[in-house]
């Protein structure tokens, strides 16, 4: 069992991510631990721990239990593996995450935390980079925080993929996942501004699944989107990890965007995500999400 003393905390880029070592991860952790493990992950957004080979699919769920209740796999694609089942294979054969997102932002309690192993990766590339929402935030000029205060975003599961980049027809096994990624269809309106639960922070709620903003046009929506979202990308904002078999990756869902870099060719890369039940975001205003479609009841517990 790990003690506090033997954990230590590394910077990994200026404003987001560290890297943690002197911790075995599992299920046996000490609340001191755990809570030095939750404190950095509140401060840095994203935390890493190499060389967790030791890890199965059970230790691992047990580990991220003592961060909060887990969820199910998905609200869609995750019904396969059954109910009690807790681990998602991010799998390069059903498609690739190459585009900002905040995870399962579909539903009106996304996930507060993830915790993602690697198990194998191709022999080059397959980075993954995070962005810190709430320092996008704190950049913006006073005038675009009021206007994005006031905004409400919908956000949907059905997300057209080959919107960002145009990509050939998808083989079975990509069809059959997607057609199951939308198999219920989940809209819900959530504050484009939202307020951490935790540290009090203001955060930008964005990523690809936010398709529209309610009561504005279509064109209106993808200006102020872009110009909200490209904040939250500068690089200023982000940290990059280059993967090891046997790492792990531990981000605070509520204050990040996530960017799975496609640049290994064919070869397979498979992980493992376990994922934390998280709140209702609250807007500035005090306001909560509102689920528009589809019930996530089934997917996350509630707090």
């Amino acid at each position: 069992m790990s003690t506090t003393t033997d954990l230590r905390v590394r910077r990994v880029a200026g404003r987001i991510g560290a890297e943690i070592s002197g911790v075995r991860l599992g299920p046996g952790l000490s609340e001191a631990t755990v809570a030095a493990i939750r404190s950095a992950l509140l401060a840095h957004r994203v935390v890493f721990f190499r060389d967790q080979r030791h890890l199965t699919d059970e230790t691992q769920a047990g580990f991220a239990a003592l961060l909060g209740p887990l969820t199910a796999p998905h609200p869609t694609t995750g019904a396969a593996f059954g109910k009690d089942h807790h681990v998602l294979p991010i799998d390069s054969g059903h498609g690739r995450a190459d585009s900002w997102h905040t995870d399962v932002t579909f539903v009106d309690r996304p996930p507060q935390a993830s915790v993602l192993r690697a198990l194998h990766l191709p022999p080059y590339g397959g980075d993954t980079l995070w962005a810190d929402t709430a320092a996008a935030y704190e950049d913006l000029p006073q005038g675009l925080k009021v206007l994005a205060e006031g905004l409400r975003a919908v956000h949907t599961n059905d997300y057209d993929y080959a919107a960002v980049a145009p990509e050939p027809e998808p083989g079975e096994d990509l069809r059959k996942y997607r057609e199951a990624f939308v198999s219920t269809l989940y809209r819900t309106e959530h504050p484009v501004v939202r307020v951490h639960p935790e540290t009090g922070e203001r955060v930008l709620f964005l990523g690809h699944f936010a398709q529209s903003f309610t009561g504005l046009s279509t064109k209106d929506f993808h200006h102020l989107f872009d110009l909200l979202q490209h904040r939250v990308t500068r690089p200023e904002n982000t940290v990059r990890w280059s993967w090891r078999e046997g790492d792990v990756a531990v981000w605070d869902n509520r204050a990040t965007q996530h960017y799975a870099v496609a640049d290994y060719g064919d070869a397979p890369r498979l992980m493992h995500r376990i994922t934390v039940g998280g709140d209702v975001p609250v807007g500035v205003d005090g306001r909560p999400s509102r689920a528009l479609a589809g019930d996530s009841g089934e997917f996350t517990p509630a707090l």
